[in-house]
């Protein structure tokens, strides 16, 4: 099944984990369509062999299922980036878990921009991030106006803060997760404060 590293199923086909069989096979029919090899217009068949990959996957119940066991533990390894070993007032620390705050809702925007918001039990268990804590970063990226909180009372990213993920380089290089240590770490997460 799928590493860190691989195709995220959901993503090719730009679509939701949680939209319905009906939904997943009208996209891939529009997709594969405009990716097809034999479209001299905008053929592409590379692009073509992931939406095919993505679709077997995603439109056998049992194959889904199991991609969306892996696919969870993923995102959340992925998003995990505070531990209850880190000092709470560490600065850096701060700056990490707002940028991973930005990047985790820019992603739910661009997966369902119909539904884009996620509410603070979900961000609490993607960042591993105490809702106590997340307070101050919630209160900080909403007075800047990055994010906003909906009618349904979830939290979603304005395009002030959509720009500043893209501006920090996107949400996530592959294979790279966003508390990599190295000597360009600090970079993108100067942008958020």
């Amino acid at each position: 099944m799928p590493d860190p590293g691989t195709a995220d199923h959901y993503e090719v086909l730009q679509v939701s984990p949680h939209a319905d069989q009906d939904t997943i096979q009208r996209v891939f029919r529009h997709l594969a369509k405009r990716y097809h090899p034999d479209n001299s217009d905008s053929g592409n068949p590379a692009r073509f062999r992931d939406l095919v990959e993505a679709f077997e996957v995603l439109s056998d119940p049992e194959r889904r299922a199991r991609y969306d066991v892996q696919y969870a533990e993923r995102t959340q390894r992925t998003w995990r980036v505070f531990d209850q070993d880190t000092a709470l007032d560490d600065v850096e620390a701060d700056r990490h878990i707002r940028a991973s705050l930005l990047a985790v809702l820019y992603t739910a925007r661009r997966t369902d921009s119909e539904r884009p918001g996620l509410g603070e039990a979900d961000l609490e268990r993607l960042l591993g991030c105490p809702e106590t804590h997340m307070r101050f970063h919630v209160w900080y990226l909403k007075e800047n106006e990055l994010i906003r909180r909906m009618d349904n009372g979830m939290l979603a990213i304005t395009a002030s803060g959509v720009d500043v993920v893209l501006n920090a380089g996107g949400p996530i290089r592959r294979g790279v997760h966003l508390l990599d240590a190295g000597k360009d770490a600090g970079k993108p997460e100067r942008a958020f404060g």
